[in-house]
């Protein structure tokens, strides 16, 4: 009997095609990275692509927040072909904090399962900051738009980089669509001091076989992360790129005083809804 043609596969125009089709096809993903900016997004989609059964888009599509009128057909051509057995996972860190996101994957598919890299708001705040000053060098001081008034201690809630650590807040949008049990939270200061045991537990997540371990990592002491051995396809130690692991602006330790003070009781909620503590106070 002629071998079973993977579905989604079209037949090949005209009885014989010339040459072998290419394996597999596109499919929308079935999981994503939703967030968030400068928790080790990367990483994280750098580390699980690793695994023979992932296959991952290497660019950020923001389909959930900037391109959704383009429709799934575009968003499903933008796909690494997979075959039946594989995964496929996007990253855009954006839409954690995207009104319409939520409700846009769950009409997509309610069986998305949904990755969120968090990490300490107060470092990620000063992160984000770190890279906004490395491209447009102007802007104002990291104090100066933290604060709407610093000597009342008021945090300026506005700007972005203090809101996306706001972290119980956003993820009650997506709660209203998905249950707890969908969404996998990753501590972005274990990835980096035990990556095999986050990407051991994003493995289970995914219901795939625990293959990345820490046979598949090293820890770079000039970058300040792991990076990741010679995998399966790739002879040669992989790290992510130049601008992965800038040196922050040094900040007034009174200011992140304030900062930590601010965040402490979304930290909280935070904890008790995911039922994770990050150790972050």
């Amino acid at each position: 009997a002629p071998a079973r043609r993977p579905r989604d596969l079209p037949e090949p125009p005209g009885g014989s095609a010339p040459g072998p089709a290419r394996p597999g096809s596109k499919r929308l993903p079935q999981a994503i990275v939703v967030g968030v900016k400068k928790g080790g997004t990367r990483a994280v989609l750098e580390f699980i692509r690793v695994h023979p059964d992932v296959r991952a888009l290497g660019t950020e599509p923001h389909f959930f927040d900037r391109n959704y009128d383009r429709g799934l057909e575009w968003y499903r051509s933008l796909m690494p072909r997979t075959l039946d057995s594989q995964i496929t996972v996007e990253k855009t860190p954006s839409y954690f904090v995207t009104k319409e996101a939520p409700r846009r994957i769950f009409n997509m598919s309610r069986d998305t399962k949904l990755i969120v890299v968090v990490r300490n708001p107060v470092t990620r705040a000063i992160s984000d900051y770190t890279q906004t000053l490395s491209k447009k060098p102007d802007i104002p001081t990291f104090e100066g738009l933290s604060f709407r008034n610093r000597s009342l201690g008021l945090v300026d809630t506005s700007w972005n980089a203090i809101r996306i650590g706001m972290y119980a807040v956003h993820l009650q949008s997506w709660l209203q669509y998905f249950p707890l049990s969908q969404i996998h939270f990753v501590s972005g200061e274990k990835l980096i001091t035990d990556p095999a045991g986050e990407m051991g537990k994003v493995q289970d997540f995914l219901g795939i076989r625990r293959v990345i371990t820490d046979k598949h990592f090293y820890f770079n002491k000039t970058k300040g992360f792991p990076c990741l051995k010679k995998t399966e396809s790739n002879s040669s130690p992989r790290c992510l790129g130049k601008s992965k692991g800038r040196t922050h602006v040094q900040i007034d330790p009174e200011v992140i005083e304030q900062l930590r003070d601010f965040y402490r009781p979304y930290n909280i909620k935070f904890y008790e809804t995911v039922g994770q503590d990050f150790r972050w106070e």
